[in-house]
């Protein structure tokens, strides 16, 4: 017997039987295999069970050859973002083409935060409904991996005060739809631009992200900071 669960129980639990455990036979399980924080968090991904561990035990910051990768991107706009989305560093052309994050408030310096309640990104975006759809989804699926995360839940609250939409979206739990992965911008001083972009999750154990985006039509290929 391993903390009061039956030897047979267990052998079940480890072949990935749908035996559900519930979160206080996990934290046994965990305490008795002495399992650090990242493999207790992983363990209850794993049992599809919200961690009682909710906060990453990851510094939310960006080192510095990171930030030096960013700046190399010079033609192509690119930002890191956190667990909960917040952008963490970006390069020049990211803010000549999305808006300076560097005057932004480091609360509202956030990705789904800008797609839904700051004026100035939502009127970049021609596709915006679509885009903060989608968007919502993906955050929703995020989020579930941080249940009863403190920081993910003043997020969502001041999300559901400050947009109509958001308020309105996400109760319903929406499946999220295949994207193109194409965002259309309609720039207050150059007009349309369109890009195709790409994420790459960071191979360092955290939930950050590098998002860089790629020109396309006339200007594909171009340098972004020189055409801006």
């Amino acid at each position: 017997m391993l903390v009061g669960v039956g030897t047979t129980w267990y052998t079940w639990l480890e072949q990935g039987r749908d035996v559900r455990p519930s979160q206080k036979v996990l934290l046994a399980i965990a305490e008795a295999l002495r399992l650090d924080a990242v493999e207790r968090q992983h363990l209850f991904v794993l049992s599809d069970r919200p961690s009682p561990e909710v906060r990453s035990v990851y510094p939310e910051k960006l080192e510095e050859p990171v930030q030096r990768m960013l700046d190399s991107l010079t033609g192509q706009p690119a930002y890191v973002t956190g667990r909960r989305w917040d952008i963490l560093g970006w390069n020049q052309a990211a803010s000549l083409v999305f808006g300076d994050y560097a005057q932004i408030a480091p609360d509202e310096r956030n990705l789904i935060f800008m797609v839904f309640a700051n004026e100035r990104h939502r009127r970049l975006l021609v596709d915006w409904e679509i885009l903060a759809r989608a968007s919502l989804a993906m955050f929703r699926l995020d989020s579930a991996r941080y249940a009863g995360d403190p920081d993910f839940e003043r997020l969502i609250s001041t999300l559901r005060d400050r947009s109509d939409e958001f308020n309105a979206w996400w109760p319903k739990h929406e499946v999220l739809n295949p994207l193109s992965n194409i965002k259309r911008i309609h720039h207050p001083e150059k007009g349309s631009m369109t890009f195709e972009y790409t994420s790459f999750a960071l191979l360092d154990g955290s939930d950050r992200k590098l998002t860089v985006y790629t020109r396309l039509g006339d200007c594909e290929g171009s340098n972004v900071s020189s055409s801006i």
